[in-house]
């Protein structure tokens, strides 16, 4: 997907300000033009609106960075989280295959429910593409429903799946931990969750390379052919951790760059911190079908910490 295989036409991104989105904004610009929708030029919720949308700009490529991502509002609110998560992509999918340009859309970890892949009396092992999802909130079922209407309209497509998503932009788990870290003696934070907490940052840098390496038509000189790898993969960080020890690590971070707070992190069960929607125990995912298809190997979640607090103080 060169310039030249992408056609004239511009990058449409959806989610743009958001976490991943305005990751891929300062990634894009020097690949096309891009354009970049929000209220009230489209509801994603309104499938004519988002149809208009989509022709008006005569897009090249459609990135989807826009999810309804508030898990636990989603379980009184499934009717919006269906209408963003599950019925929009559909709708980007038909407007893709149409036009016979790809879509590249995020979906979650959550997909899955945290037992052994390969039976219950199996250890758990990271998460593959070819395992079976099992969503244990509305949320993840509406990325599923996404997913999955993806793949019924079957565009050229790349579906990726990454985890615990961090940034120094928008609401998420890394600047709430800062917040309090700065203001609380101690934290008191689950540690019977595992996943791979992944800088939106390295997604958008990821994206941007297999974008830069791969290509729609069978002509191309080298990379992947886009009409031949289209589907499913997961983007994740390297290694695993539980939300205790991100905690950990964000505290020792902030620590390392001069903080003078000395806040102390301990881990409690997830049945001491209730939530409206349940999450997997364990959701870490194989990344290795992204390695042998595009040749990227994402860093560990440490390292990705790392640059997304050295992207915030530079």
């Amino acid at each position: 997907m060169t310039e030249k295989t992408l056609g004239s036409g511009p990058i449409l991104l959806f989610g743009g300000t958001g976490q991943v989105g305005s990751e891929l904004v300062k990634r894009f610009r020097p690949i096309g033009g891009l354009v970049l929708p929000e209220r009230p030029d489209v509801d994603l919720a309104d499938p004519d609106s988002l149809k208009r949308c989509i022709q008006n700009a005569e897009p090249s490529l459609i990135i989807n960075a826009a999810a309804y991502t508030a898990v636990d509002a989603a379980e009184e609110d499934s009717e919006t989280a269906h209408a963003v998560n599950a019925s929009a992509p559909g709708v980007m999918a038909e407007e893709a295959k149409r036009l016979g340009i790809p879509l590249i859309h995020y979906s979650t970890d959550y997909v899955f429910d945290g037992q052994p892949a390969d039976g219950p009396t199996t250890a758990v092992r990271p998460y593959r593409e070819t395992d079976r999802p099992m969503p244990l909130n509305v949320y993840a079922e509406s990325k599923l429903e996404g997913e999955r209407a993806i793949k019924s309209v079957a565009p050229l497509h790349l579906i990726l799946r990454t985890s615990w998503v961090f940034s120094t932009h928008g609401k998420n788990f890394f600047l709430t931990i800062n917040r309090l870290a700065g203001e609380r003696s101690e934290l008191r934070i689950v540690n019977d969750q595992v996943g791979s907490p992944t800088y939106a940052g390295s997604i958008a840098e990821a994206t941007a390379e297999i974008v830069r390496n791969c290509y729609a038509d069978s002509e191309s000189p080298n990379g992947p052919v886009l009409s031949e790898v289209s589907g499913c993969y997961h983007l994740s960080a390297a290694g695993k951790t539980s939300w205790c020890g991100f905690a950990e690590a964000i505290v020792a971070e902030r620590q390392n760059t001069g903080s003078a707070d000395n806040t102390r992190v301990s881990g409690i069960p997830t049945g001491e911190y209730p939530l409206p929607a349940s999450r997997p125990a364990y959701s870490v995912l194989d990344n290795s079908l992204l390695h042998t298809t595009f040749g990227i190997v994402m860093p560990d979640w440490q390292s990705q910490l790392r640059k997304c607090v050295e992207d915030g103080t530079s």
